[in-house]
This record gives structure tokens, sequence and C-alpha cells, in this order.
């Protein structure tokens, strides 16, 4: 079937039929140009046009024949009998088979198709085409590229007045947007003048925001939301939890209570699995972890205190920097504090005290990042001080991986999404540095030299292509990894499993063997202790000084007077016959000199 249509139009509506011809040129008007016109031309330098950056698109259509499929079934029987014979019974069939073979036909139809089967056989034992070369294969594929990462885009801040990149979060759906939390926290430290204002950026579009966040203070936090890619969820620095809803515009849509938010900078945001995707939760460096509903900001429906003495104190409550929760873990959620200590708590626990379910100490500082593994839940990562460490919900008195001791601070890490044994870090000298720990263990596969100022935030993409890091100043820069980065290896998952069940051991074996020796010196100290009461000895100072005063003094003067024989020896002339009894008569000389001398006081 062809697509045709037929204009029909006659031949009188078309109006007078044209009819060229050449001639030549004519000059009808000629107007001389205006020196005052001249005067006030203003050259433009540079000159910005606005161009399309988008790829072009086009539809075409194509008659095309219907290809139809049909399926069938043969039922395979044995055939080729005559009717009179029985194929059931077995002596007609072979009287029949010796009847046909004496005919000369069947000779010759043998031979004809006895070589056509020869070929066809040779073909099916030369190529198997269902056979399976490498099945038993089970090596890492190891590909020939090297690890590598190219910077694609730069998101640079508007504003005149520069600010810290604080937080990142892609776009649920598809990740064509990144939305990005600008602000400054240095404490008390903001300059006149600066913005409150956050972005969301187009990717395809990086010279201007998309959509403009107006906060009534800096955000430091910003999070989409799931299941809703149109609602933000943003953490203040004055302490407010703020929503936003692009469908409504910039202004903020849900904000909370100043007298029931926190006391300090939102430094966690996190949306909650529900089933309405309205809940989520935050932490601050106030020691409070609250939950919300931002369907009614109010107040919190529930507030948790982070002091790990039980008491619910919130002067004694340590300072939360970062959160986790994993969807997998309903239950379960870690906040990382500003003391280098990461708590797990139960939120279903019947009372306060009891949400505090246990603690992991090894940071010397604050615990800028904190994330499970998504592949295996028990296992997360932290990033405090110079250090990243890959810590076991089953070991919690030490970490069972860590890196080395960078000589720049370390201020972000994540996990990659789509492969066990990657993760990312960023310090403050710039650099971003891609860890796989399958591959190399001590130093990382890849560090990049992102910018010249500080990084402090960074995101993966889902599909772990594309990294997003914010610095210092503001400049949020989008870079690509290569595949060898972003595609799980072969055998990959076993293989990180084992190294996390090999560590997890090892630091069991240690923490047992520490806790033997501890019970060892502790049983010797209060030993010690005991026999020191029964024995109470009293000595005075004065006395102690002048005993070791006593001693030192005869050690140095009993050295010079053996030093002082040797030398005489060495330069007293020797007469035979006396050597013997002058040596002896010497010896006992320096002895009684020896044993005489007292040392001065």
């Amino acid at each position: 079937m062809e697509i045709v249509y037929v204009y029909v139009k006659k031949r009188s509506e078309f109006g007078k039929q044209c009819n060229f011809s050449d001639r030549q040129a004519e000059l009808n008007i000629n107007i001389p140009p205006n020196p005052e016109l001249a005067e006030q031309f203003v050259e433009r330098n540079p000159v910005d046009t606005g161009i399309q950056c988008s790829t072009s698109m086009s539809e075409h259509e194509v008659n095309t024949e219907r290809f139809e499929m049909e399926s069938r079934g043969i039922n395979h029987v044995e055939g080729g009998w005559p009717k009179d014979v029985n194929p059931l019974e077995l002596e007609q069939t072979i009287r029949f088979r010796k009847k046909v073979e004496k005919d000369e036909n069947y000779i010759n139809a043998i031979t004809q198709l006895g070589s056509i089967m020869e070929h066809c056989i040779k073909q099916n034992n030369a190529i198997d085409i269902y056979q399976e070369y490498f099945d038993d294969e089970d090596a890492v594929e190891v590909t020939d590229e090297a690890p590598s990462a190219k910077t694609i885009n730069v998101l640079r801040d508007p504003q005149e007045i520069k600010r810290s990149a604080t937080h990142l979060s892609w776009h649920p759906d598809g990740n064509r947007k990144l939305a990005v939390a600008y602000s400054c926290l240095n404490f008390q430290r903001a300059p006149e003048g600066m913005s409150h204002e956050s972005y969301i950026w187009d990717l395809e579009n990086p010279n201007k925001p998309e959509i403009v966040l107006k906060p009534s203070s800096p955000l430091v936090t910003l999070e989409y939301n799931p299941k809703d890619s149109h609602v933000l969820l943003g953490g203040c620095y004055n302490g407010q939890l703020a929503c936003w809803d692009t469908r409504k515009g910039s202004l903020v849509a849900e904000l909370s209570t100043i007298e029931f938010s926190h006391r300090d900078p939102v430094y966690g945001s996190i949306w909650l699995q529900s089933k309405t995707g309205t809940e989520c939760f935050s932490a601050s460096t106030d020691g409070q972890v609250m939950w919300w509903d931002i369907r009614k900001m109010s107040e919190p429906t529930e507030v948790v205190i982070l002091d790990i003495a039980r008491k619910e104190q919130l002067e004694n409550a340590l300072g939360a920097i970062s959160l986790e929760f994993e969807a997998t873990l309903p239950t379960k959620f870690m906040v990382g504090t500003e003391q280098g200590i990461v708590i797990s708590c139960n939120r279903k626990a019947k009372t306060s005290a009891e949400k505090i379910v246990c603690t992991f100490s090894g940071h010397h500082g604050p615990i800028y990042a904190l994330q499970r593994n998504p592949f295996y839940p028990k296992n997360f990562l932290t990033v405090g001080d110079w250090t990243a460490r890959i810590w076991s919900e089953d070991s919690r008195e030490s970490s069972i991986m860590w890196t080395k001791y960078h000589m720049a601070y370390l201020t972000d890490g994540a996990w990659s999404p789509v492969r066990p044994a990657v993760f990312f870090t960023t310090r403050m000298d710039g650099t971003l540095d891609i860890w796989d720990f399958v591959f190399k263990q001590c130093d990382p596969a890849l560090s990049l030299k992102v910018c010249d100022e500080a990084l402090f935030c960074l995101r993966v993409q889902d599909n772990g292509c594309f990294i997003a890091c914010g610095s210092q100043l503001g400049t949020t820069t989008l870079l690509e990894v290569s595949n060898g980065l972003c595609t799980l290896q072969k055998n990959e998952k076993n293989t990180a499993s084992l190294i996390f069940e090999r560590e997890t051991r090892r630091e069991k074996i240690l923490e047992a063997r520490h806790r033997e020796m501890r019970l060892k010196e502790k049983g010797k100290a209060e030993g010690r202790d005991d026999s020191l009461r029964e024995e109470e000895p009293t000595f005075h100072l004065e006395e102690l000084v002048t005993k070791a005063e006593d001693e030192f003094f005869n050690i140095i003067y009993s050295e010079l007077k053996k030093k002082e024989t040797e030398a005489m020896k060495k330069t007293k002339p020797k007469q035979p016959g006396l050597e013997a009894d002058e040596e002896v008569e010497g010896e006992d000389l320096g002895e009684e000199e020896g044993d005489g001398a007292q040392a001065p006081t």
C-alpha cells in the first residue's frame, strides 16, 4: 500500500502563465550613503547570538510489506512402506527390505545420497555452532583500557559573590538535571550581600540555571524526592527544613517552624521509603535527628537525641554531620558525628535510650560521608580526617579496610552504584580519587586533579558513568569515567564478598587477641597494686636523689681510675725479671685505690 494524496486545482486558478527571457541589467534607483547615519553607527564587540544547540530531529514514513510468520508442527512416524506392508510386523518388513535391496535402482540411489550425507556429516563434525568454548573460564575480565575520566561540563555559580557548593542531587528520572545547594559554612564569615539562592541545572543548557530556588536561609543540603521528581527537600543554614514543588515556582512550598527546627545548620536530610513518599528525616550538629512529614511541617513527628550515654541529655549529645538510610533496612539508620564516631540507631525501639544500638569509633575528626555498600549493606564507607574507611557491622572495634593517610583533608565519598569494589573520594587539594580495591588496595586506581580549589561534595549518577563534584568557589564539574570503572566485571560480586568476609574474619581474630592481652595486663596491674599495698614502702624524695647521685659519681670515678691505670701500664718501661711482680703490684694498687675512693658530694 502506498501513501498517495492527489491535490486537484484548475489551470485557470494558477494565474497568468509566466514567460521568462534574457535581458541586460538595469539600474532603477541609486541611494548614496548618508554621512550623518554613518557617525551614529556603533560597533558591537563582542556580539552574543543565541543558537540552537539541540540535535536535529526528523520524521519519515516508509511503506513496507508486512512479513507474516506461521508455525507448523510435523508428526514424525516411520513411513515409506506400501499399504499392504504393516511396519509393526517384523517378518513383513524384513521380506520387503530383501526385495528392495535386489533392485538395481536401489543401489544407484544409495550411491548418490551417500556422497551428500557424507558432506553434511563432515560439516557437522568440523564446527559445532552450539558448543560453549569458554564456559569453564572463571577469570576476571580485564580490559586493556586504562582507568580514565574526562570533564564533560562545568556549571559555574552565576553570582558575583562566590559561595561553596555544599550538596548535589541528581534528578531521579533520566538524570538530565542536577540540583546544587550553595552556602558558606564558615561560622559568621559569610560575606555581605551573599545570595541565598540555589539552582537546578539542565545539563543540556549549562550556561544558565533552569530553576532558581529562593530559600529564607542558604541551603546546606538539597535532595530530590525519589517518588516525585517535582519535589525537593532542603536543609537550611538556620536549622529550618524547606520543601519545593517545581511546578509551583521558585518560592518555598512548605517550611518548618523555627521553634521546632534544628538549632544548628542541617547537614543531613534524607527521604524515607514510605507509601506516601512524603516522609523524611534530618540531622544537625545540635545532636538531634528529626522525622518530618512534608504535608504538615509545623513540628517533627519524632526526635532522637544522639547521647551515647543514653541519658537523653541534649548538652551531652554528639553533633551529626552525615546521615545514612538504606531502603532494604527500613528500621535502621546511621549517623556520622563531628567527634569521629558512627552511631547505629534503631527507629522502632520502644524507648529513646534503646534507639542507639552501637557505635563505631575510628576517625580523628568529623565524618563527612557515610554510605552503605549498595550490594552488601552490612559494609559501609566512612570518610573523615585524612582517610576513608570500610566497616563491617560484625566488627565494631575497628574498620576492616582503610586507605593510606593523605596529605590533604578528605571531604566527601561515595560508592559506585554499579560496581561493589569501587568508591570515590574528594580532597581539599581539588583531587578526585577513584578506588578499586579488587585491582589495587594501597593506592587509588585513578587520581584526577579537578580544580585548584578544595572539593567539598560529590555525587555519582545512577548508572555510575557520570560524577558531579562541587568546589569551594561554587563550581560544579561533571566528569565521565571510562567503561572499565562503570561496568560490572565478571565475578566481581563474589570477589568483593570474599574480600569483605576475609577482612572481617581477620579483624575478629585481632579483636579477640587484643581482648586477651588487655585482660592479662589488667590482671598483672591488679596483682602489682595489691603487692604494693601490702609492702607500703616509705621513701623520701631527698634520699632517693642523694642515693642516685652517689651511684652516678661512683660509676664515673671507677671508669676514670681504670683508664688511668691502663695509661700508666702503657707508658711505664718494662725491666726483665720484674715485669710480672710490677704488673701484679700495679693491679693491686689500682684495685685498692678504686676500693678506697669516694665520690665527691
